[in-house]
């Protein structure tokens, strides 16, 4: 990537805006009025995409401007093999307050989700904490022992995690934001999302918002009184062996040997969330981007049908308001 391409990739792409009014029971749940900005990033792949490190410069640039009061990474960031510690702790250092969340493919080549927490520095696999005047539930849905399991990756939040997130919705006292990689409602959902929906369902007069990454679309959901967020990927979209192709040179593709299975976006996308309840609102800020190469719909990418395509399966963060 030349010099003038690079000053362009790192300058904030076009802006769209999810805005969203909060409930009244949730808004009572605030005990100030103070503003709370959070940066978001899902799926960056840093082991898949040819310019990861860029991918994620361009984040924390922007985000240290909107001085932010914490990031999130919401999964799928980086393998925690030595080639990658810089990249981690790039993202760890670039804010006081930094969180993580377990994505399917961070447990790649052998790593658990123990050895993945600790490189990464969580507190535990799931976890609360408060932030600011909300708490923040971050869930693992990389549970084992799931019993309509449909191959592949784990997809599952487990009983003693239920039982771990019901006693930390019923203690809540503050607005709650729950955070996932794999999504609870929408496209490719856990095994178990019923069950998890019925959850939040019972205590949706207490959550702003449940936003997720892995399926790298671009999607919202309103189930049960509960508003679920699919945050896209920083990178591309996955459309596997069938439909190799290469979009890039030659040389890129031969030393990113899995490039060839995505449809990468030109620019990077991620998002700025802000909770107001001065104003009763909240916002995510999300970026626009083009494909390189052809789309999976082009590409006669199947798993997903025309329609469904064309509305959630596009690089961008789109603008959406709900009242």
């Amino acid at each position: 990537m030349g010099l003038a391409s690079r000053r362009d990739f790192l300058k904030t792409s076009a802006l769209s805006v999810f805005s969203m009014a909060i409930p009244e029971p949730v808004l009572g749940l605030f005990s100030g009025r103070e503003k709370i900005k959070l940066g978001l990033i899902s799926d960056l792949h840093a082991d898949i995409i040819h310019d990861g490190e860029l991918r994620l410069q361009a984040f924390l640039m922007e985000m240290q401007k909107e001085k932010t009061n914490a990031l999130i990474q919401m999964g799928d960031f980086a393998i925690p093999k030595s080639e990658n510690s810089q990249l981690i702790l790039r993202f760890n250092s670039a804010n006081p307050i930094s969180f993580h969340v377990l994505g399917n493919h961070d447990m790649d080549e052998g790593f658990t989700k123990e050895e993945v927490a600790k490189a990464y520095g969580m507190p535990a696999l799931y976890y609360a904490v408060d932030l600011v005047s909300i708490k923040m539930i971050v869930l693992d849905g990389n549970d084992p022992d799931s019993v309509n399991k449909r191959g592949g990756y784990d997809s599952y939040i487990g009983p003693s995690q239920q039982a771990w997130l019901l006693q930390e919705l019923e203690m809540a006292d503050k607005p709650v934001l729950i955070v996932s990689h794999q999504p609870i409602a929408g496209i490719y959902t856990i095994d178990n999302a019923l069950e998890i929906q019925e959850i939040l369902s019972r205590f949706a007069s207490k959550i702003l918002l449940a936003i997720n990454g892995h399926a790298h679309v671009d999607q919202h959901v309103l189930l049960g009184g509960v508003n679920y967020l699919h945050i896209n990927s920083a990178s591309y979209y996955w459309v596997g062996e069938k439909l190799a192709h290469e979009s890039l040179s030659a040389e890129i593709h031969q030393t990113n040997p899995s490039l060839k299975f995505t449809c990468p976006y030109l620019d990077p996308l991620f998002a700025l969330l802000t909770i107001d309840p001065k104003l009763g609102k909240i916002s995510v800020q999300g970026r626009k981007s083009k494909w390189i190469g052809p789309s999976p719909l082009e590409l006669g990418y199947s798993i997903l049908n025309e329609a469904e395509q064309q509305r959630f399966v596009n690089p961008k963060i789109s603008n959406r308001k709900i009242d």
